[in-house]
């Protein structure tokens, strides 16, 4: 028998069509009644554009009709769409900390264009887990924190030493950590590239600027022991 915490969890699914780049690949039928059902789910429905004015009026009504307390949009990127939905669930009186996306367009139409059966499979596991996440998010507020405006990179191969280089072209204190007693990482066993380049060559000049920047402060023979903290306020011990 489900607890009473879980009886008072009400979940709204909005599947977004996205025009044709989600229905046109993708079984949407076969989504929606899959999404009814999932634990806690007592609302779903379908939009041919979640993030218009009809699909985001569809959202804030369902919240206020529907009693939902929670909400996930199955849709495309929270890159772009995530910070619409969520103040669209705040203007309707849901806390906006209480939404999740799921991104069954980038992960699923795009990539299975021509794998309609394994496409949709794998957007019922995506719906499924935003729907059992969303049944465990609590509400939050936002607050203002200082932001420690230093880097941590760990390791010293190409792509560390490239990061660190790259954040203090733009004027960033770095901090460069290297288990080993150099850098230069895998690329150390490596010769020439497969356009016959010489990666010697480049890796001696990356080390050699690495090293000379006064901004890259770089730590040989050492490991991370813990991190703590959170988002623009972390604390490492080395």
């Amino acid at each position: 028998m489900p607890d009473k915490k879980d009886q008072d969890i009400k979940v709204g699914v909005f599947l977004c069509h996205c025009g044709s780049n989600i229905a046109g690949y993708l079984d949407m039928g076969a989504l929606s009644n899959y999404a009814q059902t999932l634990p806690n789910v007592t609302f779903v429905q379908r939009n041919l554009y979640s993030c218009s004015e009809g699909g985001i009026n569809e959202i804030k009504k369902a919240i206020k009709e529907q009693n939902l307390n929670r909400v996930v949009v199955a849709s495309c990127t929270p890159r772009t769409h995530e910070p619409l939905f969520r103040s669209s669930c705040q203007e309707a009186g849901l806390n906006p900390y209480l939404f999740e996306m799921v991104n069954i367009r980038d992960q699923c139409s795009w990539v299975h264009m021509r794998e309609q059966e394994d496409g949709t499979a794998k957007a019922k596991d995506l719906i499924r887990m935003g729907v059992a996440k969303a049944a465990l998010l609590q509400p939050q507020e936002s607050i203002m924190s200082e932001v420690c405006a230093r880097a941590l990179v760990i390791g010293g191969g190409i792509a560390g030493m490239a990061a660190a280089e790259n954040l203090s072209d733009q004027g960033y204190p770095v901090y460069l950590v290297e288990r080993d007693s150099h850098l230069g990482g895998t690329a150390r066993r490596l010769f020439r590239t497969w356009k016959g380049e010489n990666i010697g060559e480049a890796l001696d000049a990356l080390i050699q600027r690495v090293l000379s920047d006064p901004k890259i402060e770089v730590w040989l023979d050492t490991e991370i022991a813990s991190v703590e903290g959170f988002v623009g306020n972390y604390r490492s011990i080395v």
